[in-house]
């Protein structure tokens, strides 16, 4: 789903007409048609970022890189904020990867949560229990109580993780970037405080050493740099505290941009970013949370510990 389609209108009737045709084209396939009618919509309209976004994908799909490159470029020069993402468009492009910018992952759920959790059905979205299966089997082995005081929900969406782990936790918060889903969240009486913010952003204003659980389901794949989020997920935790995540993964090295504009990450890549943030692993398991074209996606699902 585009962010993109948000902003209604450009302004320009006859424009939003074409536009409108273009997409039924790149639904059909015909994707340079598609290029060809949208280049006139942009002639006449070139202060409308999402005409030239779509015109990016259009080009992109008919294998014009160096026209997709400039269309998307101008859309980010038009939307310097990256509501749209196509930074991340511009480096698929480059097989590069980029970061997400905080607009686009906020518009895009912004738009998505009412949808959300029937989405999420239709993917045989499982993030919550293979997080609560990987940290009851890791309470068991370290002979603790499968309980604690205070949890985080990073990346928390409508609270589908949360509505898992509640009865296991005394106190619990959520952050989520998008206030959309914030909203759903709030609606199921889990949360004991929640708030709408980046996630790195949240934890650096937490006190050291005050949560003895942090987690996030289907969250850490909207990083490039896992290091950050690592690194103040250990700052919060209390020693012994657990952080515990699923990631999406592949079989090569470092992060890979997937051509769903998910970022994944690579095991060995994982372990290093842990080590890096002095976090202990304690559970690192191949796990798929999601499909896609039903077939899993390659994942993993961690627990690691602050260890002093």
């Amino acid at each position: 789903m585009a962010p993109g389609r948000l902003i209604l209108s450009s302004g320009d009737p006859t424009v939003d007409r074409r536009i409108d045709w273009a997409r039924a084209l790149m639904d059909e396939g015909k994707a340079a048609d598609a290029a060809e009618l949208l280049t006139e919509a942009v002639a006449r309209a070139g202060h409308y970022a999402p005409g030239w976004f779509l015109l990016g994908e259009a080009r992109e799909a008919a294998r014009d890189a160096p026209g997709a490159r400039a269309a998307f470029e101008q859309a980010l020069a038009l939307d310097p904020a990256d509501t749209l993402g196509a930074t991340l468009r511009l480096a698929r492009l480059e097989g590069e990867v980029a970061g997400m910018s905080p607009a686009y992952v906020r518009a895009l759920f912004d738009q998505y949560a009412d949808r959300f959790d029937a989405a999420l059905a239709r993917l045989d979205y499982r993030g919550p229990e293979v997080i609560d299966a990987a940290l009851a089997g890791v309470c068991a082995r370290l002979e603790r109580s499968f309980a604690f005081a205070h949890g985080l929900d990073l990346g928390c969406g409508t609270g589908l993780v949360g509505t898992r782990l509640v009865d296991r936790i005394g106190t619990m918060e959520g952050v989520d970037l998008s206030p959309n889903m914030v909203a759903l969240a709030r609606r199921r009486n889990i949360y004991d405080t929640l708030a709408a913010g980046e996630m790195v952003a949240y934890l650096r204003e937490r006190q050291a050493r005050e949560v003895d659980l942090v987690f996030a389901g289907d969250a850490f794949c909207y990083l490039d740099d896992l290091a950050p989020i690592l690194g103040e997920s250990r700052r919060v935790l209390e020693p012994g505290g657990l952080l515990a995540f699923t990631t999406e993964t592949h079989d090569g090295t470092g992060v890979l941009l997937r051509d769903t504009l998910r970022f994944a990450h690579a095991p060995d890549y994982v372990r290093e970013a842990l080590a890096g943030a002095g976090l202990g692993l304690i559970a690192f398991t191949d796990e798929w949370a999601r499909k896609e074209h039903n077939r899993p996606v390659p994942g993993l699902v961690v627990v690691a510990q602050r260890e002093e």
